[in-house]
């Protein structure tokens, strides 16, 4: 299971970073990532990171403002997201997949139940 949380209301140009928590089995993970669907468009890939390494992956358009990370003690995926935008408003979601560092959302097989988050202008 993948539980979401950290989103919420700010303002443009904030800061705001989300967890995703996984428990259960996780042998068969090999990345988790992040990602992201506004109202009346498609699911959109944000980024990626392995799931017993640190090699990061991340949409062109992400890079440079989104930070992806994992702590492994605590079996957790994290998005740090600065300089935000109200084009970043969306509801965001944790997957993993059993594949090495996939962007189609269909190689992910588990996904979290998303958390919102809105950016102000």
């Amino acid at each position: 299971q993948l539980q979401a949380s950290g989103g919420g209301l700010v303002q443009a140009g904030d800061s705001l970073r989300l967890s995703c928590v996984a428990s259960g089995r996780t042998s068969n993970t090999y990345t988790a990532g992040w990602f992201r669907q506004a109202p009346g468009k498609e699911r959109t890939f944000v980024a990626a990171v392995a799931w017993s390494g640190t090699n990061t992956y991340y949409s062109d358009s992400m890079k440079g403002r989104f930070a992806i990370s994992r702590d492994h003690a605590k079996n957790t995926v994290y998005l740090a997201m600065s300089n935000l935008k109200p084009d970043d408003t969306a509801i965001y979601y944790c997957a993993t997949s059993s594949q090495l560092m996939p962007r189609a959302g269909s190689s992910y097989e588990y996904w979290g139940q998303g958390t919102q988050v809105t950016v102000s202008s």
